[in-house]
């Protein structure tokens, strides 16, 4: 374990942690058959954007809404810690504490490391990346060239810009010398539709005077919230993150129909607007083999791999002239298996020769063989939940595996037997429930430690809280 000295900081000041261990002492206390008889152990997470406690939150009265003002105590108490979150640089930090009933009190501060993303709702570490600036697969993946694409036969940048023109008379308009700088800053050529629309208008706010009814009349005209000439960009998949454990459970599909390339992102997509919900809009310049050059495609922010068909061209956008892609209709064995009591239902069954990832979930039966997907040429994703596979060391087989999620029982099993795959980019112990994160953060460490990574600092503090009220 990994455990240093506190550092003169007030986050390492235990009357920092006061007011928020006292809460979680009094909730926990307050579940307890014999509260006081025996040490009450908490834990939790605070970051800037938010916390996870797990304290109880008290019902409002009949017929009102709940109100900050009902749970202004929690607020308190992790503001505190927050203002020294920001004092010592550290955007997020996990907790445990033991608490003796006369209120002697060991807390341990949890990292953070460079190398481990941060738990979801939980004093557990996320994801590790044991190779520095990993990404997961189909965050690398690059569209296929486009080069037989082709401009629908309706792109009309004539009439695009003859159009807007006609809604937009007052709009300022980009000068060649705007569109040249903003080609130059996105080392792309943009189409002659995008340029027809921002020689119409350029969408900046001080063209507007700050008027709102302006601005909702260029939104209008154009059918999106349009950004500024010097604001567009480059929806590559660098600009869609998402968590490891996430990331490495998709897949990128591009059917044979398809308009749209299935990856994260693309050189070729060029933002120029929103739809007002969060989801970008953008010219489709990668298209798949059944689109056109300079379609327009919606990146929606609830998901994080493809894009949605809105229109054939820019023209046809603002026309309101959509389009509706084909689907595709054959039945193909998928890249990502599920393998649970709802789903597929045995490993047999999902594999085949293209199986990326293979994800094994709750199961009453028998717990699994690996056998049926050791050799498989493309799995690179193992997550199994505990207690599903028959023997753990089977996983030393997939030679191929560059992100393994396992309960922590199974990853002992790996370390005690030296078999952890050599081959793993990021990995993840998936802990349930109320396991203790102590436990947790050491298995992780030994997995850090086999590539060299940084470990999670443990920082002890001790204090007295007092006895219970």
């Amino acid at each position: 374990m990994a455990t240093q000295r506190p550092p003169r900081r007030s986050i390492d000041d235990f009357a920092t942690w006061q007011p928020v261990l006292r809460l979680l002492r009094a909730a926990k206390a307050g579940k307890a058959a014999k509260a006081g008889a025996d040490p009450v152990r908490v834990s939790g997470r605070i970051g800037h954007g938010g916390w996870s406690l797990g304290l109880p939150r008290p019902v409002p009265p009949r017929g009102r809404a709940a109100q900050t003002e009902d749970i202004q105590d929690e607020i308190d108490a992790v503001e505190r810690v927050q203002t020294a979150l920001a004092e010592a640089g550290v955007d997020d930090i996990s907790f445990s504490a033991k608490i003796e009933p006369a209120g002697a009190t060991v807390l341990r501060l949890i990292g953070p490391s460079p190398a481990v993303e941060p738990g979801i709702g939980t004093a557990h570490p996320g994801a590790l990346i044991l190779v520095e600036d990993a990404l997961p697969e189909p965050w690398r993946r690059l569209p296929d060239p486009a080069h037989e694409a082709r401009p629908a036969p309706a792109a009309d940048p004539e009439l695009l810009e003859r159009t807007l023109r006609e809604r937009l008379p007052d709009a300022i308009g980009a000068t060649e010398e705007e569109i040249a700088a903003a080609e130059t800053r996105l080392g792309v050529r943009l189409p002659e539709e995008l340029k027809a629309l921002y020689r119409v208008t350029r969408a900046r706010w001080e063209d507007w005077g700050d008027d709102y009814e302006r601005a909702v009349g260029v939104f209008e005209a154009t059918r999106c919230e349009l950004a500024a000439v010097d604001e567009l960009y480059i929806a590559e998949a660098s600009t869609r993150h998402c968590r490891w454990e996430h990331a490495a459970m998709e897949a990128v599909v591009t059917r044979p129909d398809a308009a749209v390339q299935g990856v994260v992102g693309s050189p070729g997509w060029i933002v120029f607007g929103e739809n007002g919900g969060g989801d970008q809009l953008a010219v489709d310049l990668t298209p798949a083999p059944g689109g056109h050059t300079g379609q327009i495609i919606l990146i929606s922010h609830e998901e994080s791999v493809g894009a949605e068909l809105l229109a054939d061209s820019l023209t046809d956008w603002v026309l309101d002239r959509e389009a509706h892609e084909r689907r595709h209709r054959g039945e193909e064995p998928p890249l990502v298996a599920h393998v649970n009591h709802a789903s597929i239902t045995s490993v047999r069954e999902a594999a085949h020769p293209g199986l990326e990832v293979l994800s094994i979930g709750v199961w009453d039966g028998a717990p699994f063989s690996l056998a049926p997907v050791v050799g498989l040429p493309r799995l690179r994703t193992l997550a199994a939940y505990a207690g599903t596979l028959a023997d753990p060391l089977e996983i030393a087989e997939l030679t191929g595996l560059e992100f393994l999620e396992l309960g922590p029982q199974d990853w002992r099993a790996l370390l005690d037997a030296g078999a952890v795959p050599r081959s793993l980019s990021a990995a993840s112990i998936k802990a349930y429930g109320d396991q203790a994160p102590l436990p947790v953060v050491a298995i992780a460490n030994e997995i850090l430690a086999l590539w060299d990574r940084p470990q999670i600092i443990q920082t002890a503090l001790e204090g007295d809280l007092g006895p219970l009220a």
